[in-house]
């Protein structure tokens, strides 16, 4: 007989009939002669009701001396109930054991501090809140996929490997390069400029690093970077994408992930409302929104998670921020040629204390303004040469943005930390397991 997962039984795809499933004993209680066991196979969990009288006595023996995570496969009846959770449970006839876990498995019913489970990640990673998120996750990042690929977008990939700063030096991980240093990458950026006179519209979902010492809520020293970069594209331009893009994923997941979302405590009605146009507002107006809620907050400071937090209680969706000063938006930012003190920047926003969720803008494409703005930062024009090549030879108006992964799924999924937007999550003090 042939394995089938949980998944497709919970869809009532087998209801009636007799089925083989593989997986891990999630949790099991006993009453009277009856055995209920909650098996895991990585697609759901389903109850399999074992009763004295229908089974072996040595399979109803072994059953009831079973210890949690062990592996098994279980031989029984579909049937549909609503007393059991998601409303379908196994008939059991019978069972083998592949692996006994060992006693005493550390994930217990009980609190566990972060650090605990922390320490216990790849065991944590089994509970049903893990199994959601990522499931979640990956269903997120499908849906982006179809977007892009429904859109004439093509997945371009980058080095992770560089030697030259895209957002500035102070947060790279250095790297030793055989007799050199080199560094961990921030971002696709400077290839994606370079690669869209080759490809066209183009995106990638890979990761980055920031070497920042932040201990904050949402930000982890690397994370998952979806990145888009499209030539013939301004600034409105980019924001559409940045809409249409989060939209498209949003309706996916609670389309195919509504009991998934409710789980996590996020109803699938309040993404729905989140539909675009999102609001755009200027730095200027953002500086303005701070002071009146009594923060002392200088134009040309750059707006922190602290100063995002108060800004997305005025709002009960995303939003965009635009237009900041030149000083605290990299230097491929193309200056505003109405107000060249500011930059043809936007940030989206998620509400509910979130923050940024994506950055980006329109980028220079004049070569005599970019060696302007190297010079202006400080930087060594030799360390961009090819960079800057790009402005020779067929600049044209451009545009892109990154989109955190961890940061949009703890803002869908209503986390209270970043750390459990991702598998194995790595933080300033933490690189193992």
């Amino acid at each position: 007989m042939k394995a089938v997962d949980i998944a497709s039984i919970l869809s009532g795809k087998y209801t009636d009939e007799r089925v083989l499933i593989r997986g891990w004993l999630h949790n099991m209680r006993s009453s009277g002669g009856i055995h209920f066991l909650l098996i895991r196979d990585g697609t759901g969990i389903i109850q399999c009701t074992m009763k004295k009288n229908t089974v072996k006595d040595e399979i109803f023996k072994e059953a009831k001396d079973l210890t949690q995570e062990s592996s098994l496969e279980i031989i029984g009846s579909v049937r549909e109930d609503k007393r059991a959770p998601r409303g379908y449970e196994i008939k059991v006839e019978d069972m083998k054991v592949f692996h006994r876990a060992e006693e005493g498995y550390p994930i217990a019913k009980k609190y566990h501090g972060p650090d605990f489970l922390l320490d216990n990640r790849h065991l944590w990673i089994r509970s049903q809140k893990m199994q959601t998120i990522l499931r979640i996750r990956a269903k997120f990042l499908e849906a982006a996929r179809e977007w892009f690929k429904a859109n004439g977008f093509v997945e371009f990939h980058s080095p992770t490997i560089i030697t030259a700063a895209c957002e500035g030096g102070a947060t790279l991980f250095p790297v030793k390069y055989f007799d050199r240093e080199a560094y961990l990458t921030q971002s696709w950026q400077l290839y994606a400029e370079a690669a869209i006179a080759s490809l066209g519209k183009i995106y990638t979902i890979a990761p980055s690093f920031r070497a920042e010492k932040s201990r904050t809520r949402r930000h982890l020293t690397e994370y998952w970077h979806l990145e888009v970069e499209i030539p013939w594209c301004d600034l409105k331009g980019i924001m559409k994408v940045q809409e249409d893009l989060l939209a498209y994923i949003l309706d996916s997941l609670c389309e195919e992930m509504p009991g998934e979302l409710e789980y996590l405590g996020r109803s699938p009605d309040e993404l729905r409302r989140m539909k675009p146009p999102y609001e755009r507002i200027t730095y200027d107006k953002a500086v303005k929104i701070l002071n009146e809620e009594g923060i002392f907050f200088k134009w040309g400071d750059d707006i922190t998670w602290t100063h995002e937090k108060i800004l997305t209680e005025r709002f009960n969706k995303p939003f965009f921020i635009t237009h900041f000063p030149k000083n605290v938006k990299a230097f491929y930012h193309k200056p505003d040629p109405e107000r060249p003190k500011v930059t043809l920047s936007a940030d989206l926003l998620a509400p509910e204390g979130y923050g940024e969720i994506t950055g980006g803008g329109q980028r220079i494409d004049s070569l005599e303004e970019l060696l302007e703005r190297i010079k202006e930062e400080g930087l060594n024009p030799e360390d961009y040469k090819w960079y800057i090549d790009l402005r020779r030879y067929g600049s044209v108006p451009h545009s892109g943005f990154g989109l955190g992964v961890e940061r949009t799924i703890s803002w869908i999924c209503k986390l209270e930390h970043i750390r459990d937007a991702i598998a194995f999550p790595r933080l300033i003090n933490r690189v193992y397991p």
